[in-house]
C-alpha cells in the first residue's frame, strides 16, 4: 500500500552542511520523484550560512545533480522540486533569530498549506542540540496550533557516555514528549535491516531454528575500507565503540535476537529490542580484556591505495589510545540465547567495507563426509545478512561436487535486493524521513534503548580507563595493539575466537566468503 506523507514543514538546521546536501535533499527530492509528498509539502532551510531563497534552492538542484543515486535524473522535475524549498539564515542559540524562524514558519504554514504540522531535524554539531530545542520552546515552537503535529529528528551522536545521553535525553524531555522525538540511526532504513525481521518471523523454516539449540554463534561485522584521513581529529574524540558499536552494531545485535513482538508497531517492536540490551550481561570493567580486543590499524595498501598508519594521520596525537579497531565477545543471558556467544567487530582500514550479520548454526552430530578435521572444524551452515555494500541474504550449506569421487564442497543460495526486485533500492533515509511525517517511529530509537546501550559500552570505556590510569601510574603511556591497514584486525581479535574454537567469517580478496 502506497503511504503517501501529510502536508507538513520540514525545517532542516544545518541545511548548508554536507548531511543535508548528500543525504537529506537527495532522499526528499527521491520521495517527491514517487509521490508520496503531499503538495503542500514543504522545506525550510536553516543554518548560520547567509543565503537567499534562490541561492538554496540552486545549490540543492547542483547537490541532487552530485548526489543523485538514481537514475534517469530530471532538470525540470529537480526545478519543481526546488520551488519548495526555502531558507532562513541564523545562529543556534540566538533567541531574536528564532523568533524571525517562529515568524517565518507561521507565513509558510499560510502560503504553503502546511496544516501546522511541523518536523524539525538537527543536522547539525551535537553541541548545539540542546539550545536548538530550547529555543524552539522558548519561542513556541515546540508545539504546533491549530491542532498539527510537532515532531523532531535527532542525528547522532547521543552523547559520548551514558551519564551525557542521559543528560541529553532529560533535556529533550523538558521540551517535548517522548513520542514526538524520533532519533535517527540511518542504517536502520536499509532494506536489509528491516527485512531482519520479516527474515526471521515471515518464514517457518527460520524461526523454529534461531535459537540456542540449533544456533553456535553469531557474527556481527561492520568493516570499512577507508582510513580517518583528514578528519582524525575529530575521529580521535570517539573511536570505534563510540561511532558504531553503541548504536548501529547494538541495534544490529537487538533485531537479530529479539523475541517475536506481539504485533508490529512501534512499541511493540522497540519493547522486544530493549529486552535483548537489558539481557547482554554487563562486563565488570577490571575484566575488559576478557570480552574486548581494542587495536589502532598501522601503514598498509587497501584496494591498492596506501594508508598512513592511524597514529601518523593527521590531528593524531602521540599519546592516542583511541581504537580504529573494537571486537567483543557479548552475551545474552536470556532463555533463547543462553550459551550462544555474540560477537561484534568494526573497524577501519579494513580489507573491505562490508556490514553483514553472520548466523553460524551448530554442525551435525556425525559427519559422514568428513574430508578431513581441518575441514570439519571450519565447516558450518551460515545464514548471512548483508546489509552493505550489496544488500543481501545467503545461505551456506554442503554440497556434493559432481563426479565420480564423494567430494564436499560449501556452496551458496543468493538472494541479493537489486536482481530480485529489479530495480534500485531507496537510500535508508528515504523510507526514516517517510516514517517520521507518517508519525512511525518503529524504525527510530528510544530513549531506554540508548541508554542501555550506553550502560554496556561505559562499562567497557570505564574498564580502558583504569587500565590507561594504571599505565599513567607507571609513567608509561599505553600502546594498543596494532594489525596493518588492509588486514582483518589484530591477532587479539583471533584469539578471543580461538579461545572458543571458533574463527572469524571473513572475506577474501574477491569479495566472497573464505571456504574452506
Amino acid at each position: 500500500m502506497k503511504r503517501t506523507a501529510p502536508p507538513n514543514l520540514l525545517v532542516v538546521f544545518g541545511a548548508s552542511g554536507d548531511l543535508a546536501k548528500r543525504k537529506l535533499l537527495p532522499a526528499l527530492y527521491h520521495l517527491d520523484g514517487q509521490g508520496l509528498l503531499h503538495a503542500g509539502f514543504t522545506v525550510l532551510g536553516y543554518a548560520r550560512t547567509a543565503m537567499s531563497d534562490e541561492e538554496f534552492r540552486g545549490q540543492t538542484i547542483a547537490a541532487l545533480r552530485e548526489h543523485n543515486n538514481q537514475e534517469g535524473f530530471d532538470e525540470q522535475r529537480a526545478a519543481a522540486f526546488a520551488r519548495r524549498l526555502f531558507y532562513q539564515t541564523g545562529a543556534y542559540d540566538d533567541p531574536e533569530s528564532f523568533r524571525a524562524l517562529a515568524t517565518r514558519i507561521h507565513d509558510l504554514d499560510q502560503s504553503r498549506a502546511t496544516e501546522d504540522n511541523h518536523l524539525f531535524y538537527l543536522a547539525t554539531p551535537p553541541n548545539v542540540f540542546m539550545p536548538i530545542s530550547s529555543l524552539l520552546k522558548e519561542v513556541g515552537l515546540a508545539a504546533s496550533a491549530n491542532g498539527g503535529w510537532t515532531r523532531i529528528i535527532i542525528e547522532k551522536p547521543f552523547g559520548h557516555d551514558l551519564a551525557s545521553a542521559q543528560e541529553l535525553n532529560e533535556h529533550l524531555l523538558r521540551v517535548f514528549h517522548e513520542n514526538q522525538i524520533y532519533r535517527i540511526d540511518h542504517h536502520l532504513g536499509k532494506e536489509t535491516v528491516q527485512n531482519i525481521l520479516v527474515f526471521r518471523f515471515g518464514n517457518g523454516i527460520f524461526e523454529p531454528i534461531w535459537n540456542r539449540n540449533y544456533v553456535d554463534h553469531v557474527q556481527i561485522t561492520v568493516a570499512e575500507s577507508l582510513g580517518v584521513g583528514a578528519r582524525g581529529g575529530y575521529y580521535d574524540k570517539s573511536g570505534a565503540i563510540r561511532d558504531m558499536v553503541q548504536n548501529h552494531m547494538m541495534q544490529l545485535v537487538a533485531l537479530t535476537a529479539m523475541e517475536p513482538p506481539v504485533t508490529y508497531d512501534a512499541e511493540a517492536v522497540r519493547n522486544q529490542k530493549v529486552n535483548v540490551l537489558r539481557s547482554i550481561v554487563p562486563i565488570d570493567p577490571l575484566e575488559v580484556n576478557r570480552w574486548v580486543v581494542r587495536a589502532q590499524y598501522g601503514a598498509g595498501t587497501v584496494n591498492g591505495e596506501t594508508i598512513p598508519g592511524y597514529m601518523q594521520s593527521e590531528g593524531i596525537p602521540p599519546t592516542s589510545t583511541t581504537e580504529t579497531y573494537v571486537a567483543w565477545k557479548l552475551e545474552i543471558d536470556n532463555w533463547r540465547w543462553n550459551g550462544v556467544p555474540f560477537y561484534i567487530r568494526t573497524g577501519k582500514a579494513l580489507p573491505h567495507k562490508v556490514t553483514e550479520i553472520n548466523v553460524m548454526f551448530r554442525r551435525p552430530p556425525l559427519m559422514y563426509f568428513d574430508q578431513g578435521r581441518a575441514r570439519r572444524q571450519k565447516v558450518r551452515n551460515v545464514v548471512t545478512m548483508r546489509i552493505q555494500p550489496d544488500e543481501s541474504i545467503i545461505l551456506s550449506f554442503d554440497a556434493k561436487r559432481p563426479g565420480p569421487t564423494l567430494d564436499v564442497e560449501q556452496v551458496n543460495m543468493d538472494f541479493t535486493y537489486s536482481q530480485s526486485f529489479d530495480g534500485v533500492i531507496s537510500d535508508a533515509y528515504e523510507r526514516l524521513l517517510l516514517d517520521a511525517m507518517l508519525g512511525d517511529s518503529t524504525l527510530f530509537i528510544r530513549r531506554d534503548e540508548t541508554e542501555l546501550a550506553w550502560d554496556r559500552v561505559t562499562n567497557v570505556l570505564e574498564g580502558w580507563a583504569i587500565q590507561e590510569e594504571i599505565q599513567r601510574k607507571r609513567n608509561k603511556t599505553l600502546a594498543l595493539p596494532q594489525h596493518p591497514a588492509g588486514t582483518w584486525g589484530p591477532v587479539e581479535a583471533d584469539e578471543l575466537l580461538a579461545q572458543d574454537g571458533h574463527h572469524w567469517r571473513n572475506l577474501g580478496p574477491d569479495g566472497k566468503h573464505e571456504k574452506a
